[in-house]
């Protein structure tokens, strides 16, 4: 794909590039995870009403931790400096993390339910793709959601086969096991407050219409201007397409999934090279600056943050 660019044209792409549209992609990636911030707010209201300008910060260092300590270290990290500043137990707030991820994934499966109906996939097998995907997440999240309900239940109920079989460990290994778990059951909650229960899924809406900007702004900085709905298919197609490069562990795998989106979609590739870079860039980017800043003002030097991922391991 990469030896069909044509250098010269890609150069003058870049050149004849609009700034200001460039200049949109920081603040609406920021404006993502503040809602984020502002969402798991409300699941962490139940144990401890915290700041949301706070929860941004332990994010935003969370994602740099993740660029400096890989392997997907980012919600524990931000969990453990949460729980770390309002001395509350890492398992519970990494339960309200995990609430909160799966909230995300439920809203993403009903995004790909609407691409399905209203985007045009341009290929057959990729819409079929979509639409197996789409739907066994939704499955998935829902055997999740359940088992954690019985998982709560189990653990602060008598007579639990699993509290009972870790009980047969040896106490110096029995006990730590046992409190993590209570902690992490504490933390597996829903708002009682119908209105903070909604506004949960509505934030986790709201930041899936920002994601949608994303190529928006960086298609108009470089000349591209597509339909509504295939923006829509952008972020589905990509949405699955992160999560596979995340565990397979692809170098270039979401610039190269980009260009071959975008050129589904008939777009020239040294145009989808360029918006590919300038989204990845721009995420990169915000993440290292707001999250060094936060991870510089949380008074944790990056020694400590490999200790303590290890120990909460």
């Amino acid at each position: 794909m990469l030896w069909r660019i044509d250098l010269d044209r890609l150069l003058r792409v870049v050149a004849d590039a609009d700034m200001a549209y460039l200049l949109l992609l920081p603040p609406v990636i920021a404006a993502e995870q503040l809602m984020r911030a502002w969402k798991w707010r409300q699941l962490l209201h139940g144990i401890r009403p915290i700041h949301t300008l706070r929860l941004f910060a332990a994010i935003m260092a969370g994602y740099f931790a993740s660029v400096v300590v890989p392997l997907g270290v980012g919600p524990l990290v931000r969990s453990w400096l949460v729980a770390r500043r309002e001395s509350l137990t890492v398992a519970a707030v990494l339960a309200t993390a995990a609430i909160d991820r799966i909230v995300d994934g439920v809203i993403f499966s009903g995004f790909v339910a609407v691409a399905l109906v209203f985007a045009a996939a341009p290929d057959g097998n990729i819409r079929l793709g979509l639409t197996v995907a789409g739907g066994g997440s939704l499955v998935l999240f829902a055997l999740v959601l359940a088992l954690l309900a019985r998982f709560k239940t189990g653990v602060v109920g008598e007579g639990n086969p699993v509290m009972s079989l870790i009980g047969r460990l040896p106490a110096r290994m029995a006990d730590p096991v046992k409190r993590f778990l209570r902690a992490f059951a504490t933390g597996i909650l829903w708002p009682r407050s119908h209105v903070r229960g909604a506004g949960i899924l509505l934030a986790a809406m709201a930041m899936k219409m920002a994601a949608l900007t994303h190529f928006l702004w960086a298609g108009l900085a470089f000349g591209v201007a597509l339909r509504p709905a295939d923006y829509l298919f952008l972020m589905v197609f990509l949405g699955f397409l992160h999560i596979l490069i995340h565990f397979a562990r692809i170098p270039g795998g979401f610039v190269l999934g980009a260009i071959f989106a975008l050129d589904l979609l008939g777009v020239a590739e040294e145009q989808a090279l360029a918006m590919a870079v300038a989204v990845q860039a721009a995420s990169m980017l915000t993440v290292t600056a707001i999250g060094a800043v936060a991870f510089w003002r949380s008074g944790v030097a990056l020694d400590d943050l490999r200790i303590n991922t290890k120990e909460q391991r």
